[in-house]
């Protein structure tokens, strides 16, 4: 642990290959951030490879208290990234779910000690641009005010909190201002939105008055979980805020 209590992952050397995994809402409601998220590897000189049988991290299941099914869904995964390379996932939650709670969930079962070398290879994307591939980013965009979105597993669980905005300070043009609320959550929390809506709803309402005080015009995040809630209540207020991946706002600042 740093001195500023983030988790920094153990120093591994760059590799040539990585795989990506694309995480369900990615795949179903934002595949440009995924493609960006492969994108900004790939730029590095990263081959990057994306295994197409895979599909979710069992995530959903696993927070509703249905552990056989999330084992299922979780257990058919492994087969896919059978190389010794890092997956790199652009979610702090999927992320968060495979790096911390598959050894849980496969405890005891014969395959613990594959599920467990699996999970020791998961990284967040930003944790990976940053630790790993030190990446520098030369701004290529118009002035823009922004804000930053820090998701409750990739801060609580991956230990991703300064990485984002790192990444985000190297755009000339870019001008960060941080919510006053950032640790709090968005509400969404998945099934958590739906049944607790009046909650949920609170908290998001929360998180936009946070977000209009900034004055930001686009309010970036690495989770596209809290990006659907915030931007539904954005749209929904007709509040003239744009809700975007970081993968994706990188892509199209430094252009390629």
């Amino acid at each position: 642990m740093t001195h500023d209590g983030t988790i920094s992952r153990p120093e591994i050397e760059r590799p040539e290959s990585v795989y990506f995994f694309g995480t369900c809402l990615v795949d179903l409601f934002y595949p440009e951030a995924g493609m960006a998220g492969m994108e900004l590897l790939k730029r590095q000189g990263v081959r990057v490879v994306f295994p197409q049988g895979q599909s979710c991290c069992g995530q959903p299941a696993y927070n509703s208290g249905y552990r056989e099914e999330a084992l299922k869904v979780a257990r058919a995964q492994l087969d896919y990234f059978p190389g010794d390379w890092p997956i790199v996932v652009p979610s702090g939650s999927c992320a968060g779910m495979m790096s911390k709670h598959w050894p849980d969930l496969f405890k005891g079962e014969p395959d613990e000690a594959r599920a467990r070398q699996v999970a020791s290879r998961v990284w967040e994307l930003t944790q990976f641009l940053v630790q790993v591939l030190k990446v520098k980013f030369e701004d290529q965009g118009p002035p823009v005010k922004i804000t930053w979105h820090a998701s409750c597993h990739a801060q609580r669980e991956m230990g991703v909190t300064d990485e984002p905005k790192a990444l985000l300070r190297q755009l000339a043009n870019v001008e960060l201002v941080e919510l006053q609320r950032e640790k709090e959550c968005c509400g969404f929390g998945g099934t958590f939105a739906v049944r607790h809506p009046e909650i949920s709803a609170a908290m998001v309402g929360d998180k936009v008055a946070d977000i209009e005080n900034t004055g930001a015009k686009a309010v970036v995040s690495g989770d596209c979980g809290c990006l659907m809630n915030i931007s539904g209540a954005l749209e929904g207020g007709k509040k003239p805020v744009r809700g975007v991946h970081i993968a994706q706002f990188l892509k199209e600042r430094t252009h390629g």
